[in-house]
């Protein structure tokens, strides 16, 4: 290929998979259901972005280290501080049962839906018994399931893709030597010999990133660039020693420097979500680019009967044997059996191993891609489609009410959370003072547990439960310092209360963010007029406001919480509240 042309291919693969990222974002869909389509349209109607020839046999190495690095990133979202008790014990059992169930049961199918050999159909089963946090999270997100089915799925799709990486290398070794017999019980060895070895690595990339984060300090730019660096060199050496073992070796280390008290790695990480999406974006582009449309035909209504059987008995059977006497309820149990999209794992997999059974001549191993690529879209599509209907009708979606968390103990502030859980919401406090802490449980108000607001600023943890976040304290520099670590930390904004004008603090003038209630009401302004006899009011906005008073937060009809900002005013609608601050009683 000319090199012209790999510019060509390159630039187009790029392009397609931003704008495909882009236009998913807009809509609100998963961008695999927009990667896969484009990269198969594109691989159809030219040949300059299939990467054998773009790359040669060199694509299944990077594949591999991509994939790595995806791993890693999804490591570092785990909290194992969450996976206690029932949780712990769900996600196991989903592991083990899910990856023996779903891998006997398309083993046991796949010969007669598509007529190839056992061998390849093992192959077929060991792959789709992966999912994967890059298609489950941005599902969840879309669907706000409860906490405990959120923190379960993504516990499940990030560290079943690592054991199903391992899976797949030991099956296609097993079928591709002539040597080698499935049903030997040495392959459950070779499966623990390989946990050993990604152990290894998991433990040497760890070690190498406490040196170059702890030890050597580095900043945030070098910093990132020590973690791709250590995720590579790690992943490339594990499967350089034995096949696939990269992935292991990748998830450990994020984990563990996700939960280590030392690393401190912020929940935010610009570079690296940026670097995650292009390369599940390239590599979905890429890999959908050799599916031919004349592989689809003879496999496409099989492959449809097998999403079917996948979907409505598989999963199923596999949610009621894992959460069975597990305290989940039965919408929690329902749901956690209709969420197993397939994703680049799978991909990544099919395409690593399909091609070299396929030149081996074993019988079938050619449908063994397109087989996988209509899997992922059929059961990313039907997730995508029915995941938020059925969980309204499982009742496992979180209300859509507002619960706001209010940072400070001021009687102004105490006195707000009173008002705003009058207008019927469910109203959390935190703050440090100890008087202040007695002022809001003697107000009758929920006080957040002690720990609270360090787990709010803790880089690397995020608020469950919490949609908005107001920071009200007398100390304006904190507000403005916390509203910029918070912020990420929760599924909904940060705001906070206004500093002084004529203020000289050390950061609060100077910070950004998303400031309340205007340039009049500002912080010691509040205190002051309610100081002076001001109280809040709260009324139907279709009643007229009082003269002086001043809107604070419109209340929707649905308990959607709206601050009045500096740079926003909101329009109540008939049926919504008002929440108000009265004007102060005139002397006498």
């Amino acid at each position: 290929m000319s090199e012209d042309r790999i510019l060509l291919g390159i630039a187009l693969t790029v392009g397609l998979a931003a704008s495909c990222q882009i236009l998913a974002g807009k809509l609100r869909v998963p961008a695999l259901l927009l990667l896969l389509p484009a990269g198969f349209v594109a691989g159809a109607l030219t040949d300059v972005i299939h990467p054998d020839d773009l790359l040669g046999t060199e694509f299944s190495a990077l594949v591999s280290l991509s994939v790595a690095v995806i791993l890693y990133d999804a490591g570092l979202g785990l909290d194992l501080s969450r996976l206690t008790g029932r949780t712990r014990g769900i996600v196991g059992r989903l592991l083990v049962t899910g990856v023996l169930v779903t891998f006997l049961a398309v083993g046991a199918v796949a010969p007669a839906l598509f007529g190839m050999s056992l061998a390849s159909a093992a192959m077929v089963g060991v792959i789709l018994v992966v999912s994967g946090p890059t298609v489950v999270g941005p599902l969840l997100e879309y669907v706000r399931p409860t906490d405990t089915l959120r923190r379960v799925l993504v516990w499940e799709g990030t560290l079943i893709d690592p054991i199903g990486g391992i899976l797949g290398a030991l099956v296609f070794h097993a079928v591709s030597s002539s040597q080698a017999d499935l049903g030997r019980g040495y392959q459950l060895g070779q499966f623990a010999i390989s946990m050993a070895f990604g152990l290894a690595g998991g433990v040497v990339g760890v070690a190498l990133l406490w040196l170059t984060l702890r030890v050597l300090r580095l900043g945030e730019t070098l910093g990132t660039i020590a973690q791709l660096a250590v995720v590579i060199v790690v992943a490339a050496g594990c499967d350089v020693v034995r096949d696939d073992t990269g992935l292991i070796a990748a998830t450990v280390t994020g984990l563990a420097v996700a939960n280590l008290p030392g690393f401190d790695m912020p929940a935010r990480r610009p570079f690296f979500e940026t670097l995650v999406q292009l390369i599940i974006g390239l590599l979905f582009v890429s890999i959908s680019s050799t599916v031919t449309p004349a592989s689809l035909r003879p496999v496409l209504l099989p492959s449809l009967a097998l999403v079917v059987f996948l979907v409505l008995v598989v999963r199923p059977l596999v949610a009621f044997l894992s959460t069975g006497r597990s305290g989940l309820t039965r919408g929690e149990r329902g749901f956690i059996g209709w969420m197993a999209p397939r994703g680049i794992v799978a991909a990544s997999t099919a395409s690593a191993f399909a091609t070299t059974l396929t030149d081996q001549g074993l019988a079938g191993a050619g449908k063994i891609l397109p087989v996988t690529f209509l899997v992922i879209v059929g059961t990313v599509l039907l997730y995508a489609l029915t995941a938020a209907p059925v969980a309204r009708k499982l009742g496992v979606v979180r209300p859509s009410r507002s619960r706001p968390l209010l940072v400070g103990g001021d009687h102004w502030v105490v006195d707000l959370g009173r008002a705003l859980r009058s207008a019927g919401l469910d109203v959390l406090m935190w703050a440090g003072d100890e008087d202040e802490r007695e002022r809001i449980k003697d107000a009758g108000l929920e006080l957040a547990q002690g720990e609270l607001l360090a787990t709010a600023t803790n880089p690397r943890a995020r608020l469950e439960g919490v949609t908005t976040v107001f920071l009200l304290t007398d100390d304006d520099d904190f507000n403005a310092l916390a509203s910029v670590v918070v912020e990420g930390n929760v599924e909904g904004p940060v705001h906070r209360v206004a500093p002084p004008h004529e203020g000289h603090g050390v950061v609060a003038p100077y910070t950004g963010g998303d400031v309340l209630f205007g340039a009049r009401l500002v912080r010691h302004v509040l205190a002051e007029r309610y100081r002076r006899g001001a109280r809040y009011l709260v009324q139907p906005a279709s009643r007229p406001v009082p003269a002086g008073s001043e809107t604070l937060f419109v209340v929707r009809g649905d308990g959607r919480l709206h601050p009045v900002t500096e740079d926003r005013t909101v329009s109540p609608a008939a049926d919504d509240l008002l929440v108000l601050l009265g004007p102060v009683p005139r002397p006498g």
